[in-house]
């Protein structure tokens, strides 16, 4: 936690957006490093409903949203969130985080992204603004080296930071995370063909798929 500007205790608090279709260890490992990396107090996990900038989603919002909860159900570091999914329209981040600098204005947030979701961020809408309403994690394998555009290494280079936070936004952060290479896509089509998913993803997660006959060809 960090004290505001009136001294008073705030949360700090991590997002971890995405399709979640379905969710599964890789996610919740890599929030877990990072949450301990900066000492947060929350990580919120917010499926997206209709996200602009991928393939629709197998799996219904109402479903997803579910095995999100049966994931963490367990872990009181992680809120599933479901302000995308009440949300008309295309799930834009800079809606999600404007929303929720509103509903915690002196806690600091963490936009945790995969350097794919990072190398790709100037195709987002209102990108350059993410950085007035939430500090940016960039979530790195080990050994990892990342080749960006000229014009976001230079962004990227004017807010970068390795010192502790003490604002409720504007830096960003590389960090190494123990990412495991486990792939959404490769889990949905394990359950499409038969084969055993153990250990990829929560076996609460795995009992709720195959009760529903998700992903199933």
């Amino acid at each position: 936690m960090v004290r505001s500007a009136n001294n008073s205790v705030a949360m700090s608090i991590g997002i971890l957006g995405g399709t979640f279709d379905p969710i599964h260890y890789g996610h919740l490992r890599s929030a877990v490093d990072v949450a301990e990396h900066f000492h947060l107090d929350q990580i919120r996990l917010i499926p997206s409903a209709r996200p602009p900038h991928r393939q629709q989603p197998q799996a219904t919002p109402a479903q997803r949203l579910a095995l999100c909860q049966l994931a963490v159900a367990d872990n009181d570091l992680f809120v599933v969130d479901e302000r995308e999914l009440q949300r008309q329209g295309a799930s834009y981040t800079i809606d999600t985080l404007l929303s929720l600098r509103q509903e915690f204005p002196q806690c600091p947030l963490y936009l945790l992204l995969g350097t794919d979701a990072f190398l790709y961020m100037q195709t987002w809408h209102r990108w350059n603004e993410l950085l007035d309403l939430t500090h940016i994690v960039v979530m790195q394998r080990s050994g990892e080296n990342i080749t960006m555009p000229e014009s976001l290494a230079e962004w990227y280079q004017r807010h970068l930071s390795t010192k502790v936070a003490h604002s409720l936004a504007g830096s960003i952060w590389p960090i190494t995370v123990s990412q495991l290479e486990i792939s959404a896509t490769d889990i949905r089509s394990k359950f499409a063909q038969g084969d055993n998913p153990q250990f990829l993803l929560p076996e609460s997660v795995i009992q709720s798929i195959q009760q529903q006959g998700l992903y199933q060809q």
